[in-house]
């Protein structure tokens, strides 16, 4: 927000200079981002009137201007400026003056022509940065006076980075009172009356919206001067606010905004049909807006309409048609409260962000309304005349905010803050606030005015004293005491585990959006439960994430198209379901991973990463587990966002824990990556869960190998064959590695031979022969059985 200095100084008494406010609005939370000098060093420049002007003998752009300075005998003074002519007043140099950009005036002849002084445009004078002609000044600018003078100068323009939660201090009236608490001083009431009414003529007022628009309050004024031009003070603090100034009626409600904080709207009364109403836009509705494109609304929406049409997207921008012009005579003046969720991200959905939208979405007070257009009124009757209706008044007072009363304990104050304050300095730093105060036995009962929103619990009021008081007379302590250290629980593992095993074998730990696209999900296949954010903070960032992996891999898409052809991510978070009340967040882990299976070297021959890969990952991290057993992958129930031949569902205890392989080459085409891109993601919990170590007997008795081939279907998994012997063997199978897989010659089409050593061993007797062959007998016939399986000779 900016605002003029002097503007600010005329409503607080600041015992201090402009270096010392800016570093006491800083320090309190309201940081200053920019401060712009306005006027300083404009000795020896007046107002002036040209009183004649003839072309130049010699140029054809420059005029010979005679010039009125209030010095007796007229002045000759060249002149460049398009916008020079007889009869204006205009900032006039005096020859020895110096001007802001260091320009010194000298007496001067250009193209032949004597020139004593020269005629200046607002950018010379440092003042604004308008450089296209002369500035001109109002005709009944004093002649002889000096401009600083009588443009209020050297002044300066401040300019705050307003915090969401400040919403009171987007109006001048309410920076006030903060700067009053600052400096112990006290605001000077806004010189507003009612404004006297005169006609009869009012416009019915209905509300149709609930609670988004719980008070709206309207106000007819005939005769209206649209023509009217604002007087030089009101213009120059718009100016100085950085807001252009149009015409006094538009000038004014921005002037009123600047001032009480509340925004308003000036509708032209005569294109308005019937009643004013404020509800929802109808699905599809379109309006044109002031700035001359047509929104097309939908029914989060709220609008000011007439009987027939709608006139303004509540909040945000008023709508073409009914737009004040230079023809109006009789213009309904609003001034309403919308609710802040009513308004909030609707101005970005239609590409805009308004002085209006800004505050609404932040909130404003409820209570200003009545002030706001009756401080207009009185000022569109002085500068614009005119003559005034009542004011009509239709609000919902059960969805009006109340602030109830909240403690504020001295004890608290001082732990909290580490110091004692006076409770005189506490008190008075709420009154200067605007606060209500009344000393209770141990402290303070606070009443917040209606325009703090953002005050709610104590800790609220704490950092009100803290601010205000002055952090920086707060002392800096070491915190003391002793932390108990928790013991971590030896039967989960840690997060950061996982993540040092995934380090360990070459993934990098990336961090992603949780807000994702929801087009994204929906390419993907997983946004069947996804969560959409009420207000995004752009349409790319809508939903939140059902997977890991869309964000993932589009991290992955973002590497490789800057030249990075082997890619190793992997993410440890949160994916976010609508499935009740709350989203459920479910844990998990995500790994993405392109490009060759080893980095470049010469000890192997290159090759890329392929489902086996990820497999021996997934391994690694189960082994963690301890309990590997209880971990088994099979190729059903497959997502659409997987390879079909080269995927795999993870189960843990016959349960689905994740799912890993290939991208669906259709997605993977959709996504504009090609066919090496393998991914894995599980449910972080079942990772985290792991069996305790437990020290057991060395055996006593020798273990028996026993090497076997079977001939078996290509379909049938190592799983299902490991499953099938560990079945039929129990106890007594200590071990089985499979050490080789054949298929070709010699074997049928669509069949394959797997070779196992089986490792025996029985904790009670040691085991012979016959022993170890019956064994061996057991696990082929449940391998014919379960797996279609025949030994090889």
């Amino acid at each position: 927000m900016k605002f003029s200095e002097n503007w600010l100084r005329e409503l607080v008494t600041i015992d201090a200079d402009r270096a010392a406010l800016v570093h006491a609005l800083t320090m309190s939370g309201l940081e200053v981002e920019e401060v712009t000098p306005l006027g300083d060093g404009l000795d020896g420049v007046v107002v002036a009137e040209i009183v004649a002007a003839t072309k130049h003998p010699e140029a054809d752009r420059l005029q010979v201007c005679t010039v009125d300075a209030g010095q007796g005998a007229p002045l000759q003074i060249v002149c460049g400026a398009p916008n020079a002519r007889v009869g204006i007043r205009v900032p006039l140099a005096m020859v020895g003056a110096t001007l802001p950009g260091g320009i010194q005036i000298k007496a001067a002849k250009l193209r032949g022509v004597e020139s004593f002084g020269m005629l200046c445009s607002a950018k010379e004078l440092g003042i604004d940065a308008d450089a296209s002609g002369l500035l001109e000044l109002p005709s009944d600018a004093p002649i002889g006076k000096p401009l600083a003078a009588y443009l209020g100068l050297p002044d300066a323009s401040i300019e705050l980075k307003i915090t969401p939660n400040r919403p009171d201090v987007l109006g001048l009236q309410g920076l006030a009172h903060d700067v009053a608490a600052l400096f112990g001083s006290r605001v000077e009431a806004i010189g507003a009356t009612d404004a006297a009414v005169t006609i009869d003529t009012a416009r019915e007022v209905r509300l149709e919206a609930g609670a988004d628009a719980p008070r709206y309050l309207g106000r007819v004024i005939e005769g209206v001067d649209a023509k009217a031009r604002s007087p030089l003070w009101l213009a120059e603090r718009l100016r100085r606010a950085g807001i252009r100034p149009i015409s006094a009626i538009v000038d004014i409600t921005q002037y009123v905004m600047l001032e009480l904080g509340h925004p308003l709207h000036a509708f032209d009364n005569d294109t308005l049909n019937g009643a004013v109403v404020v509800r929802h836009a109808a699905d599809g509705e379109r309006l044109k807006l002031l700035d001359g494109n047509e929104a097309k609304l939908d029914t989060t929406f709220v609008v000011i309409a007439d009987e027939a049409h709608p006139l303004a997207a509540a909040g945000i921008m008023g709508g073409f048609d009914s737009r004040v012009t230079d023809a109006t005579q009789n213009i309904f003046l609003e001034a309403a409260h919308f609710a802040p969720s009513a308004i909030m991200g609707r101005a970005r959905k239609l590409g805009l962000h308004t002085d209006a939208s800004h505050r609404f979405e932040r909130g404003v007070d409820p209570a200003l309304p009545k002030r706001a257009i009756e401080r207009a009124t009185q000022l569109l009757l002085e500068i614009a005349g005119g003559k005034a209706g009542p004011v009509t008044v239709a609000e919902r007072p059960e969805d009006l905010r109340e602030h109830a009363p909240v403690m504020l304990r001295h004890a608290r104050l001082r732990r909290v803050l580490g110091i004692d304050v006076a409770a005189s300095e506490v008190a008075r730093i709420f009154v200067a606030l605007g606060m209500g105060v009344v000393e209770v036995a141990d402290g303070w009962r606070i009443t917040p005015p209606t325009s703090r929103f953002d005050i709610e619990r104590e800790e609220d009021l704490i950092e009100e004293v803290a601010r205000i008081h002055g952090y920086e007379r707060i002392p800096t302590h070491v915190p003391a005491g002793e932390i108990a250290l928790r013991a971590e629980p030896e039967a989960r593992l840690t997060e950061m585990a996982l993540r040092d095993q995934l380090a360990a074998r070459g993934y990098f730990e990336a961090v992603t959006l949780s807000f994702v696209n929801a087009d994204l999900l929906r390419t993907w296949g997983v946004d069947r439960d996804a969560v959409a954010l009420a207000n995004p903070l752009s349409a790319d960032l809508a939903v939140m994430r059902t997977s890991l992996l869309p964000g993932l891999v589009e991290a992955l898409r973002h590497n490789r198209a800057r030249q990075q052809d082997r890619v190793r991510l992997f993410e440890v978070a949160r994916s976010f379901h609508a499935t009740g009340a709350a989203p459920d967040e479910i844990g998990r882990v995500a790994v993405v991973a392109s490009g060759g299976a080893r980095a470049e070297q010469w000890g192997e021959p290159s090759r890329p990463v392929d489902f086996f890969d990820l497999k021996g990952d997934l391994d690694a991290l189960i082994a963690h587990t301890g309990e590997p057993s209880r971990w088994s992958v099979d190729a059903t129930d497959l997502p659409s966002w997987l390879h079909p031949g080269r995927g795999a569902r993870v189960l843990r205890d016959g349960q689905a824990a994740g799912y890993l392989g290939a991208l669906h080459p259709a997605l993977a085409k959709a996504l504009d990556l090609g066919p090496d891109v393998h991914v894995m993601e599980l449910a972080l919990e079942p990772l985290l869960a792991r069996r305790l170590p437990s020290a057991g007997a060395v055996a006593r008795f020798p273990a028996v190998r026993r090497d076997i081939a079977v001939e078996l279907p290509e379909e049938v998994s190592w799983a299902a064959v490991e499953a099938a012997v560990r079945g039929a063997l129990g106890d007594v199978l200590k071990e089985i590695r499979l050490f080789d897989r054949y298929a070709g010659k010699g074997i049928d089409e669509g069949r394959k031979s797997l070779a196992m050593g089986l490792i025996l061993q029985d904790a009670s007797r040691t085991l012979t022969d016959d022993d170890a062959d019956a064994r061996v007998a057991d696990a082929v016939g449940a391998l014919e059985k379960t797996c279609k399986a025949r030994l090889r000779g």
